[in-house]
């Protein structure tokens, strides 16, 4: 097995005791910020009571209120002279957060981002084309510098513009793409309409993330693009892309322990689940200076994937994210997820790669209907046969969520679309 950087292989052992000093330091650093001061003095938090691993329950968690409340800079943990980079999150869920970075940490996650894309398969040989937005988002800089850390050929495409990035990908023999999961399908769409095929075209690994996704749209990407997709988790709070990341194995993705410290909670209590079961992801960084973040509480659901993987390497691997604990429906009383839908739908030949989820209220209770797409050479005009699908999508809807919704199908291509992150749930519940 080839490996980037020798952290990699380190063992259980080594690992614990690395966490352990590194969370001792962290503590040190974070007590720099006003947050961190009072918030580690109030519960008689000291680096020298960092003692184990164990002592990490004893440090408050923190909350994208707590980031919001800090706004602009009540986290920050050095003098703004080592302030080199500056990160926002979209707002789309609130007031926007604000991440600081210093150069030794750029260098860090740049590293981090390069030992990611290397275990997925990507080699200093291949060209790179990152289609992830630039700018405040982390996506587009974070596996930028990570593709240049790696050695790639770098094409920085942004967003949008199909036939350009196209167009890129021919020109100059792009071998790895940076593509957000409903693009991935967008594009898909768009090579079968020009008449292309994807066997001819040289991607060979797309890295795809930013969205919550299944395994069922995975495969329907890798067959639609004749390439292999793997799958990363990052978040703005911890960096940005780079935290965790498939290995070619694709099952769970690696987290890098050495660079943070992983938890999976309840929601409600905040105690740990039983191993292998789904709860909240808390995260602390273990090598930010700028703006350490201590036991950040990220509400995206997953479970630690049991046991060793067959890549060799020790840190400890999360499943794929089953959404966040903000996104749920409570529908009828029944609690449900989009990812539960997606799953349900992506598994039926039938349906194309378009859905949305509209939550409306007739004045006694919430309905759920659920457009979705038929591919072509399903949809027909015998209103018999459509009737036959439509119960069983369904049925089998009902079966994966526990509550019977209303299914609308519409044609291929004519739900809205977008080349940016997907909108699959709509909530009419508030109009009038």
């Amino acid at each position: 097995m080839e490996i980037y950087h020798p952290a990699e292989m380190l063992s259980r052992d080594e690992i614990a005791a690395l966490q352990c000093q590194r969370l001792r330091e962290t503590v040190r650093q974070a007590r720099n910020s006003r947050f961190y001061r009072q918030r580690l003095d109030d519960a008689g938090v000291s680096p020298e009571s960092i003692q184990s691993l164990d002592d990490l329950a004893r440090i408050p968690p923190t909350a994208k209120q707590d980031l919001r409340d800090s706004y602009p800079d009540g986290m920050v943990a050095v003098p703004q002279e080592r302030l080199v980079r500056l990160h926002a999150s979209s707002g789309t869920t609130g007031a926007a957060t604000v991440i600081y970075h210093t150069r030794e940490d750029i260098r860090t996650w740049a590293e981090l981002m390069a030992r990611c894309m290397f275990m997925a398969g990507v080699r200093p040989w291949d060209v790179f084309q990152n289609t992830s937005g630039y700018g405040l988002f982390t996506g587009g800089l974070g596996i930028h510098y990570g593709a240049e850390a790696l050695g790639c050929l770098t094409i920085p495409s942004g967003p949008g513009n199909t036939r350009r990035q196209l167009k890129l990908i021919r020109d100059f023999g792009v071998t790895v793409l940076h593509i957000i999961p409903s693009y991935a399908l967008y594009l898909g769409d768009a090579l079968a309409a020009e008449g292309l095929d994807p066997a001819a075209l040289s991607p060979r690994i797309a890295l795809i993330g930013a969205e919550p996704h299944s395994e069922e749209v995975r495969r329907r990407i890798e067959s639609l693009l004749g390439l292999k997709a793997y799958n990363s988790y990052g978040l703005s709070e911890m960096n940005g892309p780079g935290v965790a990341f498939e290995c070619q194995c694709q099952d769970g993705m690696h987290l890098w322990e050495d660079a943070f410290i992983a938890e999976i909670l309840d929601p409600e209590t905040g105690q740990p689940v039983p191993e292998g079961e789904v709860g909240e992801l808390v995260m602390t960084c273990l090598t930010r200076t700028g703006m350490p973040i201590l036991r950040y509480k990220t509400r995206d659901l997953t479970r630690f994937v049991p046991g060793l993987c067959a890549c060799g390497r020790p840190h400890r691997r999360i499943d794929r994210i089953k959404g966040r604990a903000d996104d749920m429906l409570i529908i009828k009383g029944v609690n449900i997820y989009p990812m539960q839908v997606e799953q349900a739908l992506m598994a039926l030949p039938e349906v194309g790669q378009n859905y949305q989820i509209i939550l409306t209220h007739d004045g006694r209770m919430d309905q759920l209907t659920v457009q979705v797409e038929l591919r072509e050479d399903f949809f027909q005009e015998d209103m018999r046969a459509l009737t036959g699908l439509q119960k069983k999508i369904a049925g089998i809807l009902r079966d994966e969520i526990l509550v019977t919704p209303r299914v609308e199908l519409v044609q291929a291509n004519t739900l809205p679309r977008t080349e940016g992150k997907a909108v699959r749930v709509l909530d009419k519940r508030g109009d009038a």
